[in-house]
């Protein structure tokens, strides 16, 4: 099994699409094969146009071992950036502010540790991520809680409504809208060495 020392991640372009369609094949495989046939075998998710259209946004990326794409996820940034976010039962999201998502990682199973690659990779860009994952996926909730995240409560996905556990990562711990503003001006002031202006939320 190749090395994670040697993985790096690119944006994916259209003729990696070959390779990612194998590559979700495979994770189908294995997902059905250690009790989580329904995430995303029923479907055979995701569908050759939402990889064609996540790779036309900038958002599709493959991690690469040497020349070989071994794994593939897509990871976007924003303000709201995940509707079915926007609603979550069972509990409530630790951090308000802005946040990254990472969504369909998946690897061929070549090499050791590409999920933790990866969900890394992404922190490094956004110091505050959401993720989710299928109850059966008992794999995925292992790696997350291994990687830092917690669980906050239950999402359903729009595209058929099955409800999922939603997981969050933030280095800014549990904070409000208010105590989110209140860390980004406390970063922007130490850089800048600017004396904050008192009175503010």
């Amino acid at each position: 099994m190749k090395d994670i020392s040697d993985m790096e991640i690119r944006l994916a372009t259209e003729a990696d699409l070959p390779t990612m369609m194998a590559i979700y094949a495979a994770a189908r495989r294995f997902m059905a094969e250690h009790g989580n046939p329904n995430q995303w075998g029923p479907t055979n998710w995701p569908p050759e146009s939402l990889l064609r259209s996540d790779i036309a946004d900038g958002a599709s990326y493959v991690c690469c071992c040497g020349r070989k794409v071994v794994g593939t996820f897509v990871f976007r940034i924003g303000p709201d950036i995940e509707p079915a976010y926007r609603e979550i039962q069972g509990g409530n999201w630790l951090d308000h502010s802005p946040y990254g998502v990472v969504h369909r990682l998946a690897s061929d199973g070549s090499a050791k540790g590409v999920g933790r690659t990866c969900i890394e990779w992404a922190f490094a860009r956004c110091s505050h991520l959401r993720i989710d994952t299928h109850p059966d996926n008992i794999i995925m909730q292992r790696l997350l809680e291994q990687t830092g995240f917690k669980r906050c409560g239950i999402i359903h996905v729009l595209q058929d409504g099955t409800p999922r556990f939603a997981y969050e990562r933030s280095a800014h711990g549990a904070l409000g809208r208010h105590g989110a503003q209140r860390a980004a001006m406390s970063n922007l002031t130490r850089r800048h060495n600017i004396t904050p202006i008192r009175g503010l939320p």
